[in-house]
């Protein structure tokens, strides 16, 4: 999966510093490597791919916001 083209904020308007933006490209694809190296791993000892795929979606949904007081959103 290719990085976000631009990385919006809550009113719309684009990410412009260059250090968040490093910062923000760098977790990218961190997060996509150990999620691709999981997902094979997973398939590779046999987790049908189904399962493994809600698993991981299940996961990013249930991550807490620091802007809502820790609730998932």
């Amino acid at each position: 999966m290719e990085k976000p083209r631009f990385w919006p904020q809550d009113d719309g308007d684009p990410i412009t510093c260059h250090e968040k933006l490093r910062v923000l490209e760098e977790n990218w694809q961190e997060v996509q490597d150990i999620v691709r190296d999981a997902f094979e791993d997973a398939m590779l000892m046999g987790v049908s791919e189904q399962f493994m795929r809600a698993r991981l979606k299940d996961m990013v949904d249930s991550l807490a916001s620091p802007k809502n007081g820790g609730q998932a959103v």
